[in-house]
């Protein structure tokens, strides 16, 4: 048994800020590096791409809505080519960083709003995957389990991922809890490793509610914004290769 330790990364404005990131490449397997439209820019990109690369953890792109003031947590109705413009803007810039280091992308993960719409919206997950083919379809597309995402990645020929939220809250039906409701977001190691392991050995987590979700995840995330979130990542893994599930990149 195996699964992937994902967290979002490059969500700066300055290398003098990556402090959280470089604690967090000590645990995780794989990052998601922020593309500029909802935060980092090409500077810290590329500082973020070449951490990656030192520490051994595989890297991805995380396009979002461009959103800067909203830190791309505001949902937008935008046309469906509109999106794959976005995406392909964002996943393209970053690719090229990525070259220009010696390294190729291996995932694309949407952030925020556009994560959570692309769920929901069949238009919306086809748009992101049609860019994510459009560039490189050795690309995997990582979203929620069941998702309109992967649904459409898969049509598009694209390999899948799909991610638990140790450190989220869920609703009944899988979706995340909506982070303005109080416990949406979750930052104790202990209780955070605790959901990892129900998530990927015993497949359930409970709901909000205390309902048991069923899901099957190739990869955890720990979010890099969420409080003492280096703690909480080492608390995942550690409690992950505690039960005996091997801890790898994708």
């Amino acid at each position: 048994m195996r699964v992937d330790l994902n967290a979002d990364i490059g969500e700066f404005s300055s290398i003098h800020d990556a402090e959280n990131d470089e604690r967090l490449l000590r645990t995780i397997t794989s990052g998601n590096i922020a593309c500029g439209f909802h935060a980092g820019n090409p500077e810290v990109m590329r500082h973020t791409v070449r951490q990656a690369v030192r520490a051994g953890v595989a890297i991805g792109a995380h396009p979002s809505f461009r959103d800067l003031e909203g830190f791309g947590r505001r949902e937008m109705r935008l046309a469906p080519e509109d999106i794959t413009d976005l995406v392909v803007t964002q996943v393209g810039a970053l690719a090229a960083i990525a070259r220009a280091e010696g390294v190729r992308l291996r995932h694309v993960k949407p952030h925020g709003a556009l994560y959570n719409m692309s769920g929901r919206h069949a238009d919306i997950a086809e748009a992101i995957a049609s860019a994510v083919a459009f560039l490189d379809t050795t690309l995997r597309l990582v979203g929620l389990p069941g998702s309109e995402l992967l649904s459409a990645g898969t049509r598009m020929g694209l390999s899948v991922a799909a991610e638990g939220f140790a450190d989220r809250s869920y609703e009944p039906d899988g979706s995340l809890t909506p982070r303005h409701i109080a416990g949406a977001v979750l930052s104790e190691p202990v209780r955070v490793a605790e959901r990892a392991v129900q998530m990927v050995r015993d497949g359930k987590v409970a709901a909000r509610d205390g309902s048991p979700i069923s899901l099957k995840v190739d990869t955890i995330c720990v979010h890099g914004d969420t409080p003492g979130a280096a703690e909480v990542a080492a608390a995942v893994r550690a409690g992950l290769e505690h039960v005996g599930i091997e801890v790898r990149a994708l």
